[in-house]
């Protein structure tokens, strides 16, 4: 019989933060659970840690040859459940408490129409300094309204938060890497209204190896990435002002002040005369000033009821 959830692993070396998920798993009080884990590696390290938890619950370990990468070895290791859920795990994430999996499968058994949840969570830093993080009322009700307004801000957060239906239809889009779970998010969430659950189930490591943060901030990166995804959603997602605001900061952050910017770092694509505008009227104003955010949201503001006429589908 197919268990409940299947708690699925992309794993890459790692294994003093994959020790920690594991056992976290192995003493959670839900059980019906089988865990896959797909690994990246190129040794055995991992191969080696998996040995001494197979008798504790089902465990089915796959060796990647050749390595994937991310975002594919998430896709693999999803492919490979059998469970009714899937719990996407990264390996430096790990659950809160013994009941985080018996407080997801009572969400689910609350919502039965639900097929996205995602749950509020623990940021841990390497100092071991905690951050709790929950989504506040007003982001949760734009989310439920639109969830292209996770374009300004990933409010979900990681896909180690969430647990959604095992359909076999959504995936992980392996072109990208920086927005990669925002993409994922508003591509389920377009006809699946997600399940907030205000609790913190899942703790969240955060460190200098993980992708985001080798990404963060790197145009070469950032802007192919975030022009490749607005061509996805559609320049009309500018019309929310949330989204308009994120280009705004994209544009401030990157120091895009030309069109030869947006070239140099690897966008050879179309970009709207909304986008080159507000490339054009930041160049104008001093950085010293624009950098400030009070200025920065009226400056926006002011261009935004200028040029939304032009966003109309």
């Amino acid at each position: 019989m197919n268990p409940f959830i299947s708690i699925c692993i992309p794993a890459f070396k790692r294994v003093e933060y994959l020790r920690r998920l594991l056992d976290s798993i192995s003493v959670q009080s839900y059980r019906d659970f089988e865990v896959i884990i797909t690994d990246d590696s190129d040794d055995n390290s991992v191969a080696d840690l998996v040995t001494g938890y197979e008798k504790g619950f089902s465990i089915i370990y796959k060796k990647n040859k050749p390595s994937l990468g991310t975002p594919e070895n998430w896709n693999e290791s999803i492919r490979h459940a059998s469970g009714q859920w899937i719990k996407l795990m990264h390996d430096d994430d790990w659950f809160s408490d013994v009941n985080s999996l018996v407080r997801f499968e009572k969400a689910i058994k609350q919502n039965p129409s639900g097929r996205f949840f995602y749950s509020a969570y623990l940021n841990v830093f390497e100092d071991n300094k905690q951050v709790q993080v929950f989504i506040t009322s007003f982001r949760r009700r734009k989310l439920q309204q639109d969830p292209v307004t996770l374009f300004s801000s990933n409010v979900i957060g990681p896909p180690s938060v969430t647990i959604v239906k095992n359909d076999k239809e959504f995936w992980y889009d392996r072109t990208i890497k920086w927005v990669v779970d925002i993409d994922f998010y508003i591509r389920y969430l377009k006809n699946n209204p997600p399940v907030y659950i205000p609790e913190a189930l899942i703790k969240v490591g955060i460190h200098k190896e993980q992708v985001t943060q080798s990404t963060f901030g790197v145009a070469p990166i950032v802007i192919p990435e975030n022009f490749y995804l607005l061509n996805k959603v559609g320049i009309q997602s500018l019309s929310e002002v949330l989204v308009y605001d994120a280009w705004w900061r994209i544009i401030r952050n990157l120091r895009i002040t030309s069109l030869s910017k947006v070239r140099e770092n690897g966008y050879k694509g179309e970009v709207h005369r909304v986008i080159q505008s507000m490339i054009k009227f930041q160049s104008k104003i001093p950085f010293s000033i624009l950098k400030i955010g009070v200025f920065s949201k009226l400056f926006m503001f002011i261009h935004y009821l200028l040029n939304r006429k032009f966003l109309a589908p």
